[in-house]
Parts: structure tokens; C-alpha cells; sequence
């Protein structure tokens, strides 16, 4: 009996160790963001009127397309993940998961998932293969190069919101283009304050994240940070002179990039820990927010 419990207890540890590996190999959270995003587009291109099988096929499809970029992106950097506390528990990269292993999850859920986003229109598979491939084969090298690395990564980091509008219309639209701005972004002061607060980790890969010459934390990073809250401030405004968002939606918009702008003056004052992190904290509030705000402008 004794026996029977151990053995009984390996399998169910080796299970459960099995899938949290899974989960840090899709990177789950993020994953999960990248999918909230996807379909609130696709609602928001629906006017609330959405098709449930729709947003389950999208929400399926879009899970397995980032989860496999994700997956390339461990096999790719595991020489890297293992020099930084941070990411040294990945599966890839503490030697738990092995990297054919690792190609054959990558390889199954990108085969899966743009079929399963081709069901809706070729552009929408198209897009959801190209996010992948832009993000695990030219923006994870870059990382170790260039700054610019940023600038690549923003492309597929808002292209999800394309999908999600294309999924519903199979067009290129204003919709489309103005929430991949939107996107687009926002993720520049919100990578800038995570690679701040994580820059030791970074430096010991060999990442180059900030946005100054040297590399260097100072004033750059918050400067260019607030500029690009600016630039928000001036889409929410397009976005209402395109007919985009209304009146109401538009000056909740300006708010919330306003705050988030406040947040990044913050950082270029101060030039600290804090200031990094409340700019970090403002940039998880920031997105959602404002698109829940044009979701309920479009319903």
C-alpha cells in the first residue's frame, strides 16, 4: 500500500510539474493578456454584437499562436534566460524541458492556431503567422543588439488587435488601425519601465532595452516615455476627427493618457526604482481601461 501511495504521488508530481512547465513555456499570463486584447477587438469591431463561436475559435486561435511564439522565443534565449534569476526556472532553460520537446509544442500549437484563425478569413491567418515569426525570429535576436529591438517588438505585441478586427470583418479597417495604434503605443513606455526595473537581469544577457545611447538609466527613458503619451493624446484626438471613438469616449481617453503621461514626467524627474515601477503599474491600468472605454463607446 505504502508503495502504491508513493508511486501514485511521483506520477501526480511529475503531472503537475508537467503542467506548470507548460505554462511557463507559454508564458500563460502574458498569453492571457495578448488574448484579452484580441478579443475585445474583435468585439469592439462587432459592436458588441459578437458571435460566440467566434470569440471561442479566437480565443483558442489566438492562445495557441502566442503560446507557440512564446515557446521559440525560451528555445531561442535559454543560454540567455539561464544568466538571469528572473527567467532561469523556464523549463527550456533549467534543462526540465527538453528543446525538441519544446520545438514540437512551438511546431503543434502554430500548425493549430493559424488554421484555426484561417477559418475566419486568409488575413486573419495571415496576421497571426506573421505576428509569430516577426516576434520569435526578428525581434527575440534583436534584444541582444539594438534598443531598436523595442520598436520591432511593438509590431507583433499590437497586431493582435488587428486580428481581433479582421476576425470579424476580414478587412483592413479604421477600427483596425487605429486600435494596432493605440497598441502600438502604449507599448513603449510600458516595455521602458519593465526593462528599468529589470535592467540588472537584462545586462547579464546581454540585452539592450532602454532607449539611450549607452544603455544607461537616466532621463531618456522617462523623456521618451512621456513624449509617447503625447502621442496617445494626439491619436485619441484622430481617433474621434476619423469618427473613430465619440465625444465622451475621446475625453476619457485623453485622461487616461494623461495620468499615464503624468506617471512618465514622473520617471524623467526622478530617474528611480519608484518612479519606474508606478510608471509600470499606470501602463497595466492604461490599456485595458481604454479599451473597455471604446468598447462601451461602440456598443
Amino acid at each position: 500500500m505504502e508503495r502504491n501511495a508513493t508511486q501514485q504521488w511521483t506520477i501526480w508530481t511529475s503531472i503537475s510539474q508537467a503542467v506548470m512547465d507548460f505554462g511557463l513555456l507559454v508564458k500563460f499570463k502574458l498569453s492571457l493578456m495578448v488574448l484579452f486584447s484580441a478579443l475585445i477587438s474583435y468585439a469592439i469591431a462587432a459592436g458588441g454584437h459578437v458571435s460566440w463561436l467566434g470569440m471561442t475559435l479566437l480565443a483558442i486561435g489566438g492562445f495557441l499562436v502566442t503560446g507557440a511564439a512564446n515557446a521559440l522565443n525560451q528555445v531561442l534565449e535559454r543560454d540567455y534566460d539561464r544568466l538571469m534569476p528572473r527567467t532561469a526556472n523556464r523549463p527550456v532553460a533549467a534543462g526540465r524541458m527538453s528543446i525538441s520537446t519544446a520545438v514540437l509544442w512551438a511546431g503543434m500549437m502554430a500548425l493549430f492556431g493559424v488554421t484555426i484563425l484561417s477559418l475566419f478569413n486568409p488575413l486573419t491567418g495571415f496576421l497571426g503567422m506573421l505576428s509569430l515569426i516577426s516576434y520569435a525570429f526578428i525581434y527575440t535576436p534583436l534584444k541582444r543588439s539594438s534598443p531598436l529591438a523595442v520598436l520591432v517588438g511593438a509590431i507583433p505585441g499590437a497586431l493582435p488587435l488587428v486580428i481581433g478586427c479582421t476576425a470579424w470583418n476580414g478587412a483592413m479597417t479604421t477600427t483596425a488601425m487605429m486600435l494596432f495604434t493605440i497598441q502600438f503605443l502604449w507599448q513603449f513606455p510600458h516595455f521602458w519601465a519593465v526593462a528599468w526595473l529589470a535592467d540588472e537581469d537584462y545586462k547579464r544577457a546581454g540585452f539592450q532595452m532602454l532607449p539611450s545611447r549607452t544603455g544607461a538609466k537616466n532621463s531618456t527613458t522617462g523623456l521618451l516615455s512621456f513624449l509617447f503619451c503625447l502621442l496617445m493624446i494626439a491619436n485619441a484626438f484622430l481617433g474621434y476627427w476619423t469618427g473613430f471613438s465619440g465625444a465622451v469616449a475621446t475625453g476619457v481617453l485623453v485622461l487616461i493618457n494623461g495620468y499615464f503621461g503624468y506617471r512618465c514626467w514622473q520617471l524623467y524627474r526622478e530617474c528611480s526604482q519608484s518612479a519606474a515601477r508606478r510608471q509600470m503599474f499606470a501602463s497595466f491600468l492604461h490599456l485595458p481601461l481604454s479599451l473597455i472605454v471604446l468598447l462601451l463607446d461602440n456598443i
